[in-house]
């Protein structure tokens, strides 16, 4: 997939221009707002992870020098807007617009080095928060300990408590008890960063408890260890059943996706190129030395479904196909949902009303 393959002209709605200036939906979509010093790895986190970048090419990025806000939208649930922000200066300063940065539905993110003195960043870290949260406390609040590559894992945790226990008493004194916090060990040289993205955009995502609940009960029925729904460009995990995530079977899955992508890009139909190489009879199936099966199916040109199975679970891979069609035919209607809905209110009232679920029709192993 080449770099800036997202297409800009989907969304909840509306058009949308280079200047973040878009139509009457424009509100609706998130914002992640990436913020942090100079040289954390802001800019090289976004094109890894949303352009395809090799991460030794960040290396010859220049720094940014103004806001740089980016259109991330794709046709799935990877609907939101990036604003990264130039790491030398302050943004709670005038002459930027903190009402206008702060007040919309979203994340922000705060970059901290891992390899540098973070004291400095701890300080920029505070008063950014401090002045996020009275302006919105709806927003979402994340710190990337990031560039962990090459710390030994002792390291890594130590660095981690030091930092939650930094941030929090300091926000405790400020008064500020309700900002809670979610903190990640990150790296773009492994796949750390899609893990804390996908949690950081799960949190934005409003049908999430519906897409779980199709999930788990797609792997209860079907004798399935473990599912994820994945955004197939980003690599980013859309939403995955409610059994403990392992990293080890996170890399697996992004690695099947990557395998795929790559044969079906090669041998696929003409159009592949338009569609990523999916189209809706792509399947892909894994054996491993354990005795485990790595099961993927697409679901629409942009997600995909990889499942991990069992040797003797997957003899009952007619099973296992027909509840997918039922999931793929709920997960596709429920996004149709969010594509002509454009209030969340009316959303959840679809959902509550029992639409776009037809979980009903799931087989049971």
């Amino acid at each position: 997939m080449a770099e800036g393959s997202f297409p800009k002209d989907l969304y909840f709605g509306g058009d949308y221009d280079s200047e973040g200036q878009n139509g009457p939906s424009a509100e609706k979509i998130p914002r992640l707002l990436l913020m942090g010093m100079r040289r954390s790895g802001k800019s090289s986190i976004q094109k890894v992870v949303f352009h395809k970048m090799a991460p030794n090419d960040t290396l010859f990025l220049e720094s940014t020098n103004q806001i740089d806000k980016e259109d991330i939208s794709n046709g799935s649930f990877v609907q939101f807007q990036i604003w990264d922000f130039p790491g030398q200066i302050d943004i709670c300063d005038f002459p930027y617009d903190t009402e206008a940065i702060f007040s919309s539905y979203g994340a922000l993110i705060f970059v901290i080095d891992a390899q540098d003195d973070f004291f400095d960043a701890l300080k920029m870290l505070h008063k950014t928060f401090t002045t996020a949260y009275r302006i919105n406390p709806d927003l979402k609040f994340e710190v990337f300990i990031h560039k962990v590559d090459g710390i030994r894992d002792e390291q890594k945790i130590e660095l981690q408590r030091e930092i939650h226990q930094r941030t929090t008493e300091e926000l405790s004194e400020a008064g500020l008890n309700d900002l809670h916090l979610s903190f990640y060990l990150t790296s773009i040289y492994d796949h750390s960063i899609y893990e804390a993205f996908s949690k950081v955009v799960q949190k934005l995502i409003p049908v999430l408890p519906t897409l779980e609940n199709l999930l788990n009960i797609f792997i209860t029925n079907s004798g399935i260890e473990k599912v994820f729904l994945f955004d197939i460009v980003s690599k980013i995990y859309i939403a995955t059943d409610s059994n403990p995530v392992e990293m080890e079977s996170y890399e697996l899955c992004c690695d099947m996706i990557d395998v795929v992508l790559d044969v079906s890009c090669i041998y696929g139909e003409n159009d592949a190129e338009d569609n990523g190489g999916f189209d809706s009879e792509t399947s892909s199936t894994i054996r491993l030395n354990n005795q485990t099966i790595l099961y993927l199916r697409e679901v629409n040109q942009h997600l995909a479904m990889v499942c991990i199975i069992n040797e003797e679970s997957f003899e009952n891979r007619g099973i296992i196909d027909y509840n997918f069609i039922c999931l793929r035919k709920a997960i596709r209607e429920i996004l149709e949902v969010c594509n002509s809905h454009h209030n969340e209110e009316s959303l959840d009232e679809h959902l509550a009303n029992g639409k776009a679920v037809p979980a009903k029709d799931i087989a049971v192993v």
